[in-house]
């Protein structure tokens, strides 16, 4: 299990890279013929629309981190958990959006014929614990 983990970790590591270079070939092998994103506002990705970001120049990236992360891999399903810190651009016609954000990000993996794909991805924006809590 503990060698799963650090492959999974490790491939954490090379989708983060990718994102900061928008590497669309590294992420198209990384992500799953029927990956699906669900953005920090609510709308939805398909593969094919997650690498047109890249691949159009609309979205740029100054810099992008990836940390805090945990895994946790059930026989061949694994969540990955961690903290997006991204600086960059996006922008679509007339549409411009300045990108300085924290997102707490779930990864969902898969693993199918001794590879590990990325499945899934739902960003959260981090706005600090609800009032009233104990953190």
């Amino acid at each position: 299990m503990r060698d799963q983990t650090g492959q999974l970790e490790k491939l954490g590591e090379d989708w983060a890279v990718a994102e900061l270079r928008g590497d669309t070939a590294s992420l198209g092998r990384v992500l799953a013929d029927d990956f699906v994103a669900v953005g920090p506002r609510g709308f939805m990705l398909t593969k094919e629309e997650w690498l047109w970001r890249h691949e159009s120049g609309n979205l740029t990236y100054e810099s992008f981190e990836w940390d805090e992360v945990t895994v946790r891999v059930h026989g061949d399903a694994a969540v990955m958990i961690g903290r997006q810190t991204a600086r960059g651009r996006y922008q679509d016609g007339d549409f411009r959006y300045e990108i300085q954000d924290q997102f707490r990000a779930t990864l969902l993996f898969v693993e199918e014929q001794g590879r590990w794909l990325m499945l899934g991805l739902h960003l959260s924006p981090i706005a600090g614990p609800p009032a009233g809590s104990r953190d």
